[in-house]
């Protein structure tokens, strides 16, 4: 079964295309082909590769996201990279979705009413759910009647006791929905049994903080494989300092400046989303690369938004093991927190307490799923890399063998 993946990100749009057989791998397999898509500015940033070592690098610039993606489908059946003959060769396509509000939970076979359901809660993760939409609808355009599912980051998290996911306001938020759901689930449950491979223990005798540091950033604390914590909350601003997203601040803050300056509610949320952040303090970029290549420079504002997040993610740090009661592992995930040993080292600097002991020589070498924690440290710290599009394709496949009958064609998801 040829199974297609969208992964809808803040500041990149990936995709990856996996054949998976009778049976489901232990291990994340080699994507028959893979492209993704930096938006900077003006100008989108493509590469694409496929698993015979072909690889295409560009950069372009069309007049919407969506043709942009459509460029970047199109490598799949045309040109040095091309996999598969035409695109009814695809069998099913999963979606990342971001907030699937109070409804979704579990994966699900995309419907009109799901997609209605998925437009409803859009306003809750207004950088995600709209261009998630967009995708599916490219995929109705490009391939047909192929049945897509609907994989959502908040499901890990929607079992967290009342007492970690209710807001302390009003009793009638918590009935009307407004509670905390938490984001990057996928990356988060992925990550979780990933460790529990690599310490060859049971996930069920873990406790586990995993750090999902990205453009996107967010902690989980994760006891017998359940997410009990989370640091994003009803939409995913809440928690740590991002790229260009705030994280927490004080809500009088935003009643203050509407105050003062009159802001419309979108321009609050635009100025929280696009404009603070890494990006907002230092004024050069939102990303980690550029901050610490400025920092290096001696820029006074790049250091600051350095210290301010790793502040903010020692702190967090420090909370979820609370919560768990104890630390068996610290897990570094996604594209800041596998390949930014600076910001690992940074962390863990204060953090010995707990148990945690880095092995710096370790530290600084690049490579995927390894511990690395000194070998006397009480704790462990890994480095496991983001594996959310595979993730997305197991869940479809699984989906398949249980949902065949629902839908004509939707056999074709099973093996």
């Amino acid at each position: 079964m040829k199974i297609l993946v969208l992964n809808s990100g803040s500041s990149s749009q990936k995709c990856s295309l996996y054949e998976i057989g009778e049976r489901l791998p232990e291990a994340p397999p080699i994507p028959l082909w893979q492209g993704t898509i930096e938006w900077r500015g003006d100008i989108e940033e493509i590469e694409v590769k496929n698993s015979y070592g072909a690889v295409e690098r560009a950069k372009v610039h069309f007049s919407s996201r969506i043709e942009t993606i459509r460029h970047l489908l199109g490598t799949l059946w045309q040109g040095e990279t091309r996999v598969i003959a035409s695109a009814p060769e695809i069998d099913v396509v999963g979606h990342r979705v971001v907030h699937g509000g109070p409804k979704y939970e579990e994966p699900v076979l995309l419907t009109p009413e799901v997609k209605a359901e998925i437009g409803k809660v859009a306003g809750f993760a207004p950088l995600h759910n709209r261009a998630e939409l967009e995708g599916m609808e490219l995929i109705e355009k490009l391939l047909g009647p192929v049945p897509q599912v609907a994989v959502f980051d908040t499901g890990f998290h929607r079992k967290m006791p009342p007492a970690a996911a209710a807001y302390p306001g009003p009793y009638r938020w918590w009935e009307s929905g407004i509670h905390r759901y938490g984001f990057h689930g996928i990356n988060h449950q992925y990550c979780a049994a990933r460790a529990a491979q690599l310490l060859g223990r049971d996930l069920d005798s873990l406790k586990l903080v995993t750090c999902h540091l990205g453009n996107g950033c967010s902690l989980a604390a994760i006891h017998e494989g359940h997410s009990v914590d989370t640091t994003m909350g009803f939409t995913p601003l809440e928690g740590l300092m991002m790229g260009t997203r705030s994280g927490s601040v004080d809500p009088g803050i935003l009643t203050y400046i509407m105050r003062q300056n009159q802001l419309r509610p979108e321009q609050i949320e635009e100025v929280l989303n696009k404009e603070s952040g890494l990006l907002g303090i230092s004024g050069i970029s939102g990303d980690m690369r550029e901050i610490l290549a400025s920092a290096k420079g001696g820029h006074p504002r790049a250091k600051l938004a350095f210290d301010i997040y790793i502040h903010r993610l020692q702190a967090g740090i420090g909370s979820m093991v609370a919560v768990l009661g104890g630390i068996d592992a610290l897990v570094f995930t996604a594209g800041v927190g596998e390949n930014s040993a600076e910001v690992r080292s940074a962390t863990c600097s204060k953090l010995e307490f707990l148990g945690l002991k880095l092995d710096e020589t370790a530290n600084a070498q690049r490579s995927a799923d390894k511990d690395i924690a000194t070998l006397d440290s009480p704790a462990r710290i890994l480095v496991i890399r983001a594996q959310e599009d595979w993730a997305i394709a197991a869940e479809c496949w699984n989906l398949g063998r249980i949902e065949s009958p629902l839908r004509p064609g939707i056999d074709k998801l099973g093996p």
